[in-house]
């Protein structure tokens, strides 16, 4: 296979389906002579307004997604909530029209194989929205570990504060396992893609434990779930201390607020990840450790603010806060991410345009969420040991190639492909990754 990029010939028609929180990532979209949002969908009123808001008054705005296909789209962003991401994407890969799905790519392990397996079936490319390997601070370490700074990668572990978890987790959908399967998959997810970009390995066994030590006995609950058309803005409020005085929480609360889970990488690499939704400080610290020394980050730098990797490498001691490297992470210019949305979408517009190699995997996504998935059984089944299942080697071979092949085209006429997927579009909530 050639995997060359292809020239881009025009600017690229842009579709976006869910106009909801995460709908500023697509705003980045707007490149002159690059790509253009011309088109979107959205159930609700307020979804509808801010397409016209976000992508001007000449951007076409529609109820369902599937009416998009008259609107003659080169890719589109599928930014629904989480459990409404697999009907549309399979929808415009069965239209040839390449697709980015917000992370997770899903909420279970079979609708990830049917998105990789429509991807490599139709030849249509499929990209999956982890921006955290884009994020200058995770790039810096990966750089580290690439140089040899602590030698062969043998473990790396993870602890998520997630510190406005009730806020952005427990007062909405997010709360409900029959939506998310559980927060160590749809919080997790990037923190997993991330060790396993680290690491060099995907995880194939898992131990986990986990709990739900505060919201659930919480009985301050709204009466019914927030409804469709609100986002996490219109409740947030961070003067309210400690998490238990919480108020209008989720009327269904059934995921964990604590989590812990181990595993084993293909690789041997070990790893370990902890995440906790009450705490009152909100920031990512990765150790990854080697066999000649160990890094570790202070601040995250996902909020914009500056952050600091030290390194321990040269002889042994007891604690030394100076490091043997100290490698500061100015804070980004812009937001979004630290500036990792405004890479992952030029990414994604150059791939949607030529092909080519990408820093972000949808096996990778894929990963993410079969250890999440594994992990979530481990956990509820009082820390049975789960084992991660692999992905087909025909799917793996065609993703290891960057999806080069045949130029995408529609199957069978807009008839067959409106059969492939049905849903309403919505709205992606989740304000970080």
């Amino acid at each position: 296979m050639d995997d060359r990029a292809e020239p881009q010939e025009r600017e690229l028609r842009v579709g976006v389906v869910g106009v909801g929180q995460r709908a500023d990532l697509a705003t980045l979209a707007n490149r002159p002579g690059l790509a253009r949002v011309v088109s979107c969908a959205d159930p609700s009123p307020r979804g509808q307004g801010d397409a016209r808001r976000l992508f001007g008054a000449d951007v076409t705005v529609r109820e369902r997604y599937e009416e998009m296909l008259d609107d003659d789209l080169d890719a589109v962003f599928v930014l629904t909530p989480d459990d409404l991401h697999t009907q549309p994407a399979l929808f415009f890969l069965e239209a040839g029209i390449a697709v980015f799905v917000e992370k997770p790519l899903a909420i279970t392990l079979a609708d990830c194989d049917a998105l990789l397996s429509a991807a490599f079936r139709t030849r249509t490319r499929l990209y999956v929205g982890h921006n955290l390997r884009h994020l200058p601070m995770l790039r810096q370490v990966r750089a580290l570990i690439d140089t040899g700074a602590i030698g062969r990668v043998r473990a790396v572990w993870c602890r998520h504060f997630v510190g406005h978890g009730g806020d952005f987790y427990f007062k909405d959908w997010h709360a409900e396992r029959a939506r998310t399967t559980g927060l160590l998959l749809q919080k997790g997810a990037h923190d997993l893609d991330v060790m396993h970009w680290l690491a060099g390995g995907y995880t194939r066994n898992v131990v986990a434990q986990g709990t739900l030590a505060v919201y659930g006995g919480n009985p301050r609950r709204a009466e019914q779930a927030p409804p469709e058309h609100e986002r996490m803005p219109d409740w947030f409020d961070p003067e309210i201390w400690p998490p238990s005085k919480l108020r209008d929480l989720n009327p269904v609360i059934d995921v964990e607020d604590l989590s812990m889970m181990l595993g084993r990488l293909d690789n041997g690499v070990l790893t370990s990840y902890q995440q906790c939704h009450f705490t009152p400080d909100y920031w990512r610290n990765y150790t990854v450790i080697g066999d000649e020394g160990r890094l570790e980050n202070f601040g995250d730098g996902i909020d914009g603010d500056p952050a600091t990797i030290k390194v321990w490498n040269r002889h042994r001691s007891g604690f030394r806060d100076d490091a043997d490297l100290v490698v500061p992470v100015a804070a980004a210019a812009e937001g979004l991410h630290g500036g990792a949305d405004r890479s992952l979408v030029e990414e994604f517009l150059r791939f949607a345009a030529a092909g080519g190699p990408t820093e972000t995997s949808p096996v990778a996504a894929r990963e993410a969420v079969a250890a999440a998935a594994a992990a979530t059984t481990s956990l509820r089944a009082h820390g049975t040991p789960v084992d991660v299942p692999a992905l087909d080697p025909a799917l793996l071979a065609y993703f290891d190639h960057h999806q080069a092949g045949p130029a995408p085209r529609p199957l069978g006429g807009h008839q067959a492909v409106a059969e492939a997927g049905r849903g309403a579009g919505g709205e992606a909530r989740d304000p970080r990754p």
